[in-house]
């Protein structure tokens, strides 16, 4: 915790100096506030399975999942010919989930069976062409029916003197409160069931999650351009989830237990090759490891093939192999001297696959003979899980600029 609050003092401590630099002052023109883009996203997602954590590993997975997006970027440019974009993100979906719904089996209708989510976020970020600095700061807040989240991000980057390297750097924390909603049999006497009406009391309990990221970015010649990352991750609270319910060998039945902290490690190496006007080659790798035993591989490619001048097509495919956490059992497997378990087939071991493509029209003049539609996208994708879940989700995207 330390290393990380001195790790924010320090990007903080990094913009206030560059706010503090004054060398030269170039010619400024007066600008208003400029309108940039509009980002407008909406999903469907549908997925059905057999081993829901609700029931213990068994039982349906069914959930369906519309999501919509908007996003307004706008830019500024000050006295020292810096550049200030802004940035308001507001994000809503909503959801039915048949496994949710077996929280509370004896009602017509659990607390969680549907609800909506909404996050919003805002973003300022000042990027300095004197010294090739990049510095922001992002603020989000999310709220569901069993939880809420107030979130905090800092970034720097800076580029090199020909532009054709940049090392960026990002810290985050995101500070949670979630609702403990137990399984009806499980709730102690007086125990609240959480659904709105209920005065009975419900515990509420933290679960706060530090995030840092360090990448380097490297242009290698025209036609080849290599991203790594690395991201590391600290969380700390109530990891497992309240109603998910485990089963053991003897028949008993408890919730769900697992360590109060999870240390995670992500490293990441994305290439972009452009094998000539019309093709675009992006493959994407990434390693993955926990302090609870997980460790995971994805590889990621995807290939946006230029059809005619405004008519694109991308074709893409998805493969992650991981290992369960050392706390996971199917269900009725788990033993009483055990202190953590799981029966969450999130955290198994199984291979998954995901694939599908995106079309995407932006013609010069833009979409129905107006400039400011730049461009349309729909991306269907296909999701296959080893365990047997398969899931499918389709996006529409729109900028207007």
């Amino acid at each position: 915790m330390k290393k990380i609050c001195i790790s924010v003092g320090l990007l903080l401590t990094m913009l206030r100096a560059g706010h503090a630099q004054s060398t030269e002052k170039p010619a400024y023109e007066k600008r208003k506030l400029k309108f940039e883009e509009v980002n407008i996203v909406s999903s469907y997602y549908h997925q059905d399975g057999n081993n829901s954590a609700v029931t213990g590993g068994i039982g349906t997975e069914k959930l369906t999942d519309l999501a919509q997006s908007f996003d307004l970027i706008m830019s500024k440019t000050d006295q020292k010919n810096r550049l200030h974009t802004f940035a308001f993100d507001f994000n809503i979906d909503h959801y039915t989930s048949a496994s949710s719904d077996n929280i509370d089996p004896l009602t017509v209708s659990s607390a969680s069976r549907s609800d909506t989510h909404v996050y919003p976020s805002l973003s300022w970020s000042v990027n300095n062409p004197a010294n090739r600095t990049t510095k922001g700061v992002a603020l989000s807040y999310s709220t569901e029916y069993d939880y809420k989240s107030y979130g905090i991000n800092l970034s720097f980057a800076k580029a090199s003197a020909d532009n054709n390297r940049e090392i960026s750097v990002k810290a985050g924390a995101f500070f949670d409160t979630w609702k403990l909603i137990l399984p009806p049999e499980l709730r102690p006497e007086g125990y609240g069931s959480g659904a709105h009406g209920d005065r009975d009391p419900v515990a509420y309990k933290p679960r706060n999650s530090y995030n840092a990221s360090l990448s380097l970015s490297q242009i290698i010649n025209k036609r080849l351009q290599v991203l790594l990352t690395v991201e590391p991750a600290f969380q700390q609270g109530l990891l497992s989830t309240p109603f998910h319910r485990i089963y053991f060998r003897d028949g008993s039945e408890t919730v769900e237990r697992l360590p109060g902290s999870r240390l995670k490690l992500p490293i990441g190496i994305r290439l972009h090759y452009f094998a000539g006007d019309r093709v675009i080659v992006r493959a994407f790798y990434r390693y993955y490891i926990d302090d609870w035993g997980m460790q995971a591989h994805t590889v990621n490619l995807e290939t946006p093939i230029k059809l005619t001048s405004f008519l694109s097509v991308s074709p893409f495919y998805r493969f992650s192999h991981q290992t369960a956490v050392r706390y996971f059992a199917a269900y009725g497997q788990h033993s009483l001297t055990e202190k953590y378990y799981t029966s969450d087939y999130d955290i198994s071991g199984f291979n998954s696959q995901f694939i599908g493509a995106g079309i995407r029209m932006a013609p010069p003049g833009g979409l129905f003979g107006t400039g400011h539609w730049q461009s349309v996208e729909l991306r269907y994708g296909h999701y296959i899980r080893s365990t047997g879940m398969v899931a499918n989700n389709i996006t529409f995207l729109a900028k207007i600029k």
